[in-house]
């Protein structure tokens, strides 16, 4: 027998995930220096200032797209429409970020905390191609992608020889 619960009961879940992403990006950021964040190894990756604030912007953006905020990243010219990063570009700094998180964070979460079900059964605010998805489908995106990009984050740490992540 397959036990179903409703997306809404599923979001309750998210929203603990949601929480703790919220605290992890702080801690994956604590100690690293503005000109750390900025350097890519000599490799084509994605830098942790980049990773950073593509993280404040799908906040930002999904707040946007699925409610009447107006509310924009301060960097937001940077990171609008899903931009990769640009070469010769110097990112904002992390304090920007970690103040953009902190507007930014107890705002979304009121909104999607507020969704009702049949609002998350609703269509994705994204249009993401390959299937017909839902606005949970979107969240749960979002979400999963959240932990992908702190981790990236974790792996940065590392490489430019910082401790790992605290998790306290």
């Amino acid at each position: 027998m397959e036990t179903q619960i409703s997306k809404k009961a599923a979001l309750e879940a998210f929203l603990s995930l949601y929480d703790y992403h919220t605290k992890m990006f702080y801690n994956v950021l604590d100690g690293i220096s503005d000109a750390d964040a900025q350097q890519r190894l000599n490799t084509k990756a994605n830098h942790m200032a980049w990773i950073a604030g593509s993280l404040v912007q799908e906040r930002y953006a999904l707040a946007a797209l699925t409610s009447d905020s107006q509310l924009r990243q301060t960097s937001d010219d940077l990171f609008k429409e899903h931009q990769g990063i640009k070469d010769g570009v110097t990112y904002p700094s992390l304090d920007e970020y970690r103040k953009d998180w902190e507007q930014i964070s107890p705002a979304l979460r009121d909104i999607i905390a507020g969704y009702t079900e049949e609002q998350l059964e609703g269509p994705d605010p994204y249009e993401m191609p390959g299937g017909n998805y839902s606005l949970f489908d979107a969240i749960t995106f979002c979400l999963d992608r959240e932990s992908y990009c702190i981790g990236q984050l974790g792996l940065w740490r590392r490489l430019l020889n910082y401790e790992p992540m605290k998790y306290e």
